[in-house]
């Protein structure tokens, strides 16, 4: 999986108090930015997440980069009652790509999951703007839309998209309607959840369909079964390259303790460790 440094934006705007979305729109935050959180470290143990708000009247960083989960829920509860005021999206961005850019290990990805529900105030033009400097900088740009979808809402959200993607991989824009389903649900079968090969294949084929998804699961047809079998695959992985190179470091010791000096026909170690030799001699006491 891909090494990275993740910033997630949570909308905590009076908007996020609708109850639209289960059980309102900042709990289905909570429980997405959880999930995405145990997804990005699970993927690679390396990464690490950050967390902030843009409500109120201001972005606040709520947790720097860290691999502990206890701090993205302490930054979350307290962000639970500071819900007030609108959204600062473009402000918000920026002070993601500023945490981003002081991370201390650079080779990690740069990568920022903002979440918006509710109306962007906002100008497009200077979206646009801040989506090329976002681009320059090499940070993909993931916008998670939901509550407020309003067209008005895409328009500026997909202007943005289109230039920060560009022809390179990375920064989606996913707009999720109200649902039965969580919203974290809903989110497992996307790109920015699964990566770029989230939801591809499928259209045609019958039977043989199937084989062109990862494991012969449709994500979005059943997400925590096909995240779970990923997960299982990487925890394989990790067995096995554990377990060869514990049998290589045995294979090691063993040949380092039957090495022989030269004009010994004797190792310098006995098969239990002790050095070998006339243990006769070694008793006798000098007489002399």
């Amino acid at each position: 999986m891909v090494l990275e440094a993740v910033m997630i934006v949570v909308d905590n705007s009076e908007s996020s108090r609708n109850g639209d979305y289960t059980p309102t729109r900042f709990e289905a935050q909570c429980d997405a930015v959880n999930i995405l959180f145990q997804n990005v470290i699970q993927g690679n143990p390396e990464s690490s997440v950050g967390l902030m708000s843009m409500g109120g009247k201001g972005p606040e960083v709520l947790a720097t980069l860290t691999v502990d989960q206890g701090k993205i829920l302490e930054g979350l509860h307290r962000t639970k009652k500071n819900i007030r005021g609108s959204a600062h999206l473009a402000t918000g961005i920026q002070v993601a790509h500023l945490a981003l850019k002081h991370r201390q290990n650079k080779s990690q990805r740069a990568r920022i999951v903002v979440f918006v529900c509710s109306p962007i105030e906002d100008i497009e033009s200077d979206l646009v703007k801040l989506a090329k400097k976002m681009k320059k900088a090499n940070t993909s740009v993931d916008f998670v839309l939901f509550g407020d979808i309003d067209e008005e809402n895409q328009k500026k959200l997909t202007a943005f998209n289109e230039i920060v993607k560009g022809s390179g991989q990375g920064s989606h824009l996913e707009v999720i309607p109200p649902s039965s389903k969580l919203l974290s649900d809903q989110l497992l079968a996307t790109p920015i959840f699964l990566g770029e090969n989230a939801g591809q294949g499928g259209a045609g084929g019958g039977g043989s369909a199937a084989e062109e998804f990862e494991f012969g699961v449709d994500p979005s047809a059943d997400p925590e079964l096909a995240l779970a079998l990923r997960m299982s695959m990487e925890e394989e992985k990790a067995r096995q390259e554990r377990a060869a190179r514990a049998e290589a470091e045995a294979a090691g010791q063993n040949t380092l303790e039957t090495v022989k000096e030269d004009n010994e026909s004797t190792p310098l170690l006995g098969k239990d460790g002790e050095p070998s030799g006339n243990k006769k001699d070694d008793d006798k006491m000098d007489t002399s």
